[in-house]
């Protein structure tokens, strides 16, 4: 960041302003600044949970994009997602206030203190939040800043008084280079978000390489030799980084075994080179939490907390919120939603779905064009844990337009083929409701998953199945 921000942010009172201040990304810096004491404006296109709570902390949002609503703003962050035409950012140009990046504002608070920053295709948002969630409750303090609400603390953000800050580190647009965090955690790696890397799965995974390379000096790479891609990460990595891996099938620093799944729970032994630490329960389901658990025991250790203080703290995580989000349970049908949207996560979604001894029933929509045409054969393999898929219409913002050949009637056609006979075509939410009010059952577990508004028809149903 340059001299004149860098002054700017030194003035308590400075006023920030935010463009599109209802996203989960910028409403957790939002928040910590205000924690700090910032006065805190923002827009947004629509009223949202996030903005209401913002409000509540003290926030000014404007509903709309208008030119006068960064009068007086010192400094104006935004996103990927803000158009370069936004009459915001023109005029933040016009009045010569210095403009932000998310990413580049993130990376300040990250790096200037003691930072954890997860990275990896799935379980960033569940294992940041399950170290945020173990440090706040084992007293540590710490600032963190997540891509989705901690459902037990019920906020995505907190500026705390200890020394370390915890933060996802996004690699989809490459912004998580701008991260020199102290621990580094990278989780998995698969060719995702190729449209921002020419395409090329290796672009990305040396983006991956360089994020490792980037941890401060005596600092810490957390990673899941399980997966091949980040074993093949490791051979440029630093000699003045400490390097732990965690696993369960291959040998590691720290290992789960024992594994005995449950409804809605999961426990199992975690060891450290060879030595038993003892026994871990969660409260959420499937293997992939295992995964994300090993990766919270190995940085709060580093953090200096004992593997009985992070144990008992983590029987407190429910999730994240639409992480297997329990929406409602009516006569012994359970609804539940998951922002699983990668054909990996889907899978993990199912087994852990699958481990509650219920007759699943998938609905899953599609988010963007381009990652549909990318990943379709891998879509249409991972449904075959679910009982039933009802497949609706993609879901893709204006700047991912429809590719010829994809769509959500082709995925249906590939997931019998390849994964389960029994898929359907039900274009839209509503129709799905109307679907599932006539067919769910005592016993059935309705699972809503992608990245889109697909929610709200778990939401709905829950709603329905009451009146019914």
């Amino acid at each position: 960041m340059d001299t004149e921000v860098q002054k700017q942010h030194e003035h308590k009172r400075e006023h920030v302003h935010f463009i599109g201040i209802g996203g989960y990304g910028m409403s957790a810096i939002a928040r910590v600044m205000l924690d700090m004491g910032c006065y805190v404006t923002g827009s947004d296109v629509a009223r949202k949970e996030l903005t209401d709570k913002l409000q509540k902390k003290g926030a000014q949002v404007f509903i709309g994009h208008q030119a006068e609503n960064v009068a007086g703003a010192d400094l104006v962050v935004y996103s990927t997602d803000i158009p370069k035409e936004n009459v915001e950012l023109a005029a933040a140009r016009a009045q010569a206030i210095p403009l932000i990046h998310r990413s580049k504002m993130l990376a300040r608070l990250l790096n200037e203190k003691k930072g954890v920053a997860v990275a990896g295709a799935h379980g960033k948002t569940t294992t940041s939040s399950m170290i945020a969630l173990v440090m706040e409750k084992t007293g540590t303090d710490p600032t963190y800043l997540i891509g989705g609400e901690i459902m037990d603390i019920g906020s995505n953000a907190k500026a705390g008084q200890g020394d370390f800050v915890v933060a996802e580190a996004d690699e989809s647009d490459g912004t998580f280079l701008e991260y020199f965090p102290h621990i580094a955690v990278v989780t998995n790696i698969e060719p995702d978000h190729l449209e921002n890397y020419d395409g090329d799965f290796e672009n990305l995974k040396k983006a991956y390489r360089q994020f490792l390379s980037q941890v401060k000096e005596n600092g810490t790479a957390v990673v899941c030799i399980d997966d091949d891609y980040v074993e093949e990460t490791l051979a440029e990595k630093k000699a003045n980084v400490s390097l732990i891996t965690y696993a369960i099938d291959k040998q590691a620093d720290y290992m789960a075994s024992n594994i005995e799944p449950g409804d809605r729970m999961i426990s199992f032994d975690v060891t450290h080179k060879g030595q038993l630490l003892g026994r871990m329960k969660l409260s959420v389901p499937g293997i992939h939490n295992v995964y994300n658990a090993l990766a919270t025991v190995a940085v709060c250790m580093q953090a200096g907390l004992t593997f009985e203080e992070i144990a008992e703290a983590i029987i407190a995580f429910r999730g994240a919120k639409r992480r297997f989000q329990v929406i409602g349970e009516v006569n012994d049908i359970l609804v539940v939603d998951d922002y699983a949207h990668h054909p990996t996560e889907i899978e993990a979604t199912l087994e852990a779905a699958r481990s509650t001894n219920r007759r699943t029933v998938a609905i899953f929509q599609p988010q963007r064009y381009t990652r549909t045409f990318f990943l379709l054969d891998a879509f249409s393999r991972a449904f075959s844990e679910a009982d039933e898929v009802i497949i609706v219409d993609i879901y893709s913002p204006a700047n991912d337009p429809e590719i010829e050949g994809v769509s959500a009637e082709k995925l249906v056609e590939l997931i019998k083929q390849n994964s389960n006979a029994n898929a359907k075509y039900i274009s839209s939410k509503e129709e799905v409701v109307e679907h599932l009010k006539r067919t769910v059952a005592a016993g059935d577990l309705v699972l809503t998953m992608g990245a889109g508004d697909i929610w709200k028809a778990a939401v709905q149903l829950v709603e329905v199945l009451e009146q019914k």
